[in-house]
């Protein structure tokens, strides 16, 4: 499997590839600094980048059983359940068993919770990559497609 990146100066051979021309190490080192941009907010709020992924979810949709906001979050129940318990001790959601289903368990936002959302909003994330709306909105769907598409082939899809 060829895991650079398409350019006109693409080595002839493995010995010849560089850590810069691997796309995986250009998505984990953008990562990366996502996580440099986030780091005064997050440190504000008190929460990792994770949890803070969580509450977005939340913003987004609320009142969730913990295995639909994993497969949102793409986590395992055994990731999730820490992440969901420590925002219950921070008072930003509670966890409750589905009445209906009592083997499911819901997730729903605290109003601490959905008052993070103001706070939230105070980093620009369009300024800091320095794109415009349409090549935000384009460079986005374009790495969602390249997350569903390496997501098809893992279930060999």
């Amino acid at each position: 499997m060829n895991d650079i990146q398409p350019h006109s100066s693409q080595p002839d051979t493995a010995a010849e590839l560089k850590l810069a021309d691997y796309l995986c190490f250009a998505v984990y080192s953008t990562n990366l600094a996502f996580g440099k941009v986030y780091r005064p907010l997050l440190d504000e709020l008190g929460l990792t980048y994770t949890q803070f992924v969580t509450i977005i979810a939340l913003w987004e949709e609320d009142d969730q059983t913990v295995g639909g906001l994993g497969e949102k979050l793409f986590l395992e129940s055994n990731t999730l359940t820490p992440i969901l318990k420590k925002l219950e001790a921070q008072g930003y959601l509670v966890r409750a068993r589905d009445k209906a289903n009592e083997r499911q368990v819901r997730i729903s936002l605290t109003e601490n919770g959905r008052q993070l959302r103001e706070r939230a909003f105070s980093v620009s994330l369009a300024k800091a990559c320095g794109l415009g709306p349409a090549e935000f909105a384009r460079l986005q769907k374009e790495i969602v497609t390249l997350r569903d598409n390496l997501l098809k082939s893992v279930r060999g899809e």
